[in-house]
């Protein structure tokens, strides 16, 4: 691929658009426009014309009716200006092999839209959400992650332990039923779960894994792996110096490792 470009989709309370263009320029990117969601109603912006989009964090709109739940309906009922629905568009983004990066509320979004987890290949049938945190408060802390090397994500493959900062108030996984998290698991579905650094180990432990989440699910993927959502924020790790412990030393591998793992696969296909 020639050159890849990223699409970061703004507006309606998302407030960490900037450092999520930053850290995909910073991760190889050629181009990473920041767009508002308004501009693809209008016709102004076309999926078609990225190859990597992804819906950074933020609060929209106001998280009334649940997290994301307003901004999933935008994309289920909205048409853009030649009377296409933008559900259709972004099918075809996903049909076409772009990849999809969902971070905190744009984890949430994905969820809500169906995106993911898509068990059996199933799209846009919602099939989890996320809820309250079980601390029932606002958690903003650093967390570590243990990526998952059995699953198919393209974005964690052969990391390590990676730090990354939380900051949700509605992060905990509820899959739909009990089969439906028994086939998270068994379909490797899980990309990411809260660990213990000193074990390495996934944990429930509070405030290890912050809200509460079953199997300490911290980020899923779907059946092709070119899709990834998760609560924490690895745009908020993009240099050494957001990381607490940097002075002392202590430092891990940032959040851009993600975004590098993205436009390394893009540019190999």
């Amino acid at each position: 691929m020639a050159m890849v470009n990223t699409l970061v989709i703004t507006g309606y309370g998302t407030n960490s658009h900037l450092e999520t263009a930053h850290t995909a320029r910073l991760a190889g990117s050629d181009r990473a426009d920041i767009v508002h969601f308004s501009d693809l109603v209008a016709g102004e912006t076309r999926l078609a014309d990225y190859h990597f989009l992804v819906f950074p964090g933020g609060f929209l709109d106001g998280d009334d009716l649940g997290a994301a739940q307003t901004a999933a309906m935008r994309w289920r009922y909205l048409k853009d200006k030649t009377g296409a629905p933008l559900l259709q568009s972004l099918r075809a983004f996903l049909d076409q092999g772009g990849l999809i990066l969902g971070i905190c509320n744009g984890f949430q979004l994905l969820v809500k839209l169906g995106v993911l987890p898509s068990l059996g290949g199933v799209r846009f049938e919602r099939q989890a959400s996320l809820g309250h945190n079980d601390s029932a408060r606002f958690e903003d802390r650093w967390v570590h992650l243990l990526p998952n090397p059995d699953s198919p994500c393209v974005f964690t493959k052969d990391l390590p332990l990676l730090a990354m900062p939380v900051r949700h108030g509605e992060g905990k996984l509820i899959p739909r039923d009990a089969e439906c998290l028994r086939r998270i698991e068994a379909e490797k579905l899980i990309a990411l779960q809260y660990a213990d650094p000193e074990s390495g180990a996934p944990t429930q432990e509070y405030p290890l894994n912050p809200n509460g989440s079953p199997l300490a699910i911290a980020g899923l993927t779907d059946p092709t792996g070119r899709v990834l959502g998760l609560m924490p924020h690895p745009e908020a790790f993009h240099h050494v110096t957001n990381h607490p412990a940097w002075t002392r030393g202590e430092l891990d591998p940032p959040g851009t490792l993600l975004f590098v793992n993205a436009v390394r696969y893009l540019r190999g296909q």
